[in-house]
C-alpha cells in the first residue's frame, strides 16, 4: 500500500497531537493516588493510522518504567516535561516541513508561462 506524504505527515501530526494530550493527561494527573502514566508507541500509533498496522497495540499503554510513589502514583514530571517538549519541537519540526513541502508542491503545479 503506497502512503503519500500528505497522509504519512498528516498521520504523524495527529499521532504527536494523541502524545501531547497524553502527557498532558499525565501532569493534570501527577498528584491523583494510585494513577499510572500512559504514553501510546509513536511507530504503531502511526502504522495504525496510515492502515500499515502489523498487529501491535497501537492505542495508549502504560508505562512499565515509572517509580511507584508512597500515593501508588508513577507520575515524574520531570520526565514528563522533557517528554512535553520533545514531542513538541517533533510536531513544530513536521509542521514546518508539511508546509515546506506543500508549497514546493504549489510551485511546482504553478504554470510558468516564461519558461525555465
Amino acid at each position: 500500500m503506497q502512503v503519500g506524504f500528505l497522509d504519512f505527515y498528516g498521520g504523524v501530526l495527529n499521532v504527536r497531537q494523541e502524545r501531547a494530550d497524553l502527557i498532558a493527561n499525565n501532569i493534570a494527573n501527577a498528584d491523583t493516588p494510585n494513577y499510572k502514566a500512559v504514553d501510546v508507541s509513536f511507530n504503531n500509533a502511526l502504522a495504525s493510522a496510515l492502515g500499515t498496522q502489523t498487529g501491535a497495540d497501537a492505542g495508549p499503554q502504560y508505562r512499565q518504567d515509572g517509580v511507584v510513589g508512597l500515593n501508588g502514583n508513577d507520575v515524574s514530571l520531570d520526565s514528563e516535561r522533557v517528554e512535553a517538549a520533545q514531542n513538541g519541537q517533533q510536531m513544530q519540526a513536521t509542521a514546518v516541513f508539511l508546509h515546506q513541502a506543500t508549497q514546493d508542491l504549489v510551485t511546482a503545479l504553478r504554470p510558468n508561462p516564461g519558461g525555465i
